[in-house]
């Protein structure tokens, strides 16, 4: 067997290497971030609002602002995750993915109860209850798989937020594929596989999602970038596959090929899990079996102690400064050191970083809330209004790729802070807003491109600041603090401003035509003027942002400039240490071994 251990000796001891090989596959850290991809990559559910809000709209017959504030809520719901940030700092992480599963399952199944009219037509606060639901769900997902990940590779976290949030910019266009095979062109059962796929993926992966020892090995980023490559085949095989589907029309048994070939490159990186882990059985084994067991005992034993001695001042420095937590709110330690939670909030580099988030997420939130209503509005047909979501899907993955990998370079080539790629980001999507705003022939392609990208790169991109700026002992909940900007910028934009301008603009519409709104019925605008005034003003926005984060670029480049991640490379020697002792103590194997 190609990845058996050395020394397997008889039969019987052969099978026992390979049954005690399998529990370290499934165990270890690599499977855990491996079932992490599996969980985030049907976990999208929030991208795909453009698709089936049409069909809430004309079921139950609302107005655009009634739509976008279902959508202010879907946004409130799936950035508000404090509470699992709190519940996943005193629990292991199944227990925030089995509250996410059930959560999931309740939202999404009650919205499509309602628009097959299974039950009685609910109240607007009933519809904006279960989509806040939903939503929510996915943050207790995120936390318990995405948060978990990067404490287990704290040295890669750049590039682990990248594959990670790549994968649930991808799952709206792996779910769409998936709802073609299973439901055709039903998009009203496309709620009900949003309900049961993502709740019944997250409880078979629950077992083997846990902290490990964040241990530091000098082959895991070149692992994380197999893994990059092999997402990047999926995502072209997606785009592939969405560009021959706009060109031709495909029959369900078509759609069972496609989805087959998506399934196959979606497990393959169960391959670099089975090699990553075959490494470290095999340095395991010829540690036991070659290492003398006498001198790193006595080097590992001396350099613990001294750590141990070196630590104590520290420790009591920290019990003291514990007593009152509420006069140190202000007293911030330096940036990349643990911050309690409301030191970090009462920050100036938060309260920069999340102004700034509000203008960028915000804006890039209502291109991909109304994108739906916006290709209508513009006359673009449904199918290519189908075409737009999974677009952008795709390019939301490229996105949160792209930021890992480039915004780690400029960091370790160029000692840039990483904030300098949040503020080209924001000019960037002032590009996609124009398009729209002033309507250019086929320009909602290129807009969903741009947009999907930069909304795609911000992500990753305000976890890995948050991380860097604030440490890692409160992440779980600081990287929820940092989402909640999102849906306050979703509503100031998306609700308040493109909302109110499109029923404006429709009513304006009407009343020139000598028509008046039925109760009950649907209110649609047609044509440029829709959008254009609400999205000159994001434009501007967008433009404020950028300015403000350059203060914190200037902020940070001093600390950027510094060695990062050099405490965490001391702390895996430490642990080295302590292995090195550990097995030491075991001793050579005996003649009668292997």
């Amino acid at each position: 067997m190609g990845f058996s251990p050395p020394h397997q000796g008889s039969g019987g001891n052969k099978w026992e290497s390979n049954k005690v090989f399998s529990l370290q596959v499934l165990t270890g850290r690599w499977f855990m971030v491996f079932s992490s991809f599996m969980i985030l990559s049907v976990s999208g559910a929030s991208y795909m609002f453009g698709l089936y809000s049409r069909e809430i709209k004309s079921v139950l017959g609302y107005d655009q602002s009634t739509l976008n504030l279902l959508s202010f809520f879907k946004d409130l719901g799936s950035n508000i995750g404090i509470l699992s940030g709190l519940i996943n700092e005193v629990t292991p992480p199944w227990v925030v993915l089995a509250i996410g599963g059930v959560l999931n399952f309740f939202g999404y199944f009650m919205i499509w109860l309602a628009v097959t009219r299974k039950i009685a037509k609910p109240q607007v606060w009933n519809m904006c209850f279960y989509i806040f639901v939903g939503a929510n769900s996915h943050c207790f997902t995120n936390t318990g798989a995405l948060v978990t990940s990067v404490k287990n590779f704290p040295g890669n976290r750049g590039i682990v937020l990248g594959i990670l949030s790549g994968y649930l910019g991808l799952s709206a266009a792996i779910i769409t594929q998936l709802y073609y095979s299973f439901y055709g062109n039903d998009s009203k059962s496309l709620l009900l596989l949003m309900a049961w796929l993502p709740t019944a993926t997250a409880f078979v992966f629950i077992p083997v999602i846990r902290n490990h020892r964040g241990i530091q090995q000098p082959n895991d980023t070149k692992a994380f970038y197999r893994f990059l490559y092999l997402t990047l085949v999926l995502a072209g095989f997606l785009l592939i596959i969405l560009i021959v589907q706009t060109c031709f029309t495909f029959m369900k048994s078509e759609y069972y090929v496609t989805t087959t070939v998506m399934l196959l490159l979606l497990i393959l990186p169960f391959g670099v899990v089975i090699l990553e882990e075959h490494k470290i059985w095999r340095s395991k084994q010829e540690h036991i079996n070659y290492e003398d067991p006498q001198k790193p005992m006595n080097i590992s034993i001396e350099k613990l102690n001294q750590e141990k001695s070196a630590q104590a001042p520290h420790a009591e420095q920290a019990i003291q400064k514990s007593v009152s937590c509420w006069k140190n709110i202000l007293r911030t330690p330096d940036r990349g050191e643990d911050h309690t939670i409301l030191q970090a909030i009462f920050s100036l580099d938060m309260g920069i970083l999340f102004f700034a988030t509000i203008c960028g997420l915000g804006s890039n939130l209502t291109v991909v809330n109304n994108l739906g209503q916006i290709g209508k509005s513009l006359g673009y047909p449904a199918h290519a209004i189908t075409t737009f979501v999974s677009l952008m899907a795709i390019w939301i993955y490229l996105g949160k790729i792209a930021q890992g990998v480039v915004s780690e370079f400029i960091i370790n080539k160029f000692k840039l802070p990483r904030p300098i790629v949040f503020t080209f980001l924001l000019v960037l999507s002032c590009v996609g807003h124009l398009l729209i705003a002033f309507n250019v022939p086929n320009g909602l392609y290129l807009a969903s491109i741009v947009i999907g990208f930069c909304f795609g790169a911000n992500w990753p991109l305000l976890f890995s600041i948050i991380s860097e700026l604030f440490g890692l002992k409160y992440y779980s909940t600081l990287y929820n603090v940092g989402s909640i900007a999102s849906p306050i910028g979703s509503y100031l934009l998306s609700v308040r401003v493109a909302g109110y301008l499109y029923d404006r603009e429709a009513r304006r519409q009407m009343a020139s035509l000598g028509l008046k709104r039925k109760l009950g019925e649907e209110l649609n605008c047609s044509g440029g003027e829709c959008y254009k005034l609400a999205f000159i003003i994001i434009t501007a926005v967008c433009l404020c942002g950028a300015f403000v984060s350059l203060i914190l670029v200037v902020r940070t480049r001093d600390f950027y400039k510094s060695d990062l991640y050099k405490k965490f490379r001391e702390e895996a020697k430490t642990v080295e240490s302590e292995m090195a002792v550990s097995q030491s103590r075991v001793g050579p194997p005996t003649a009668n071994e292997g």
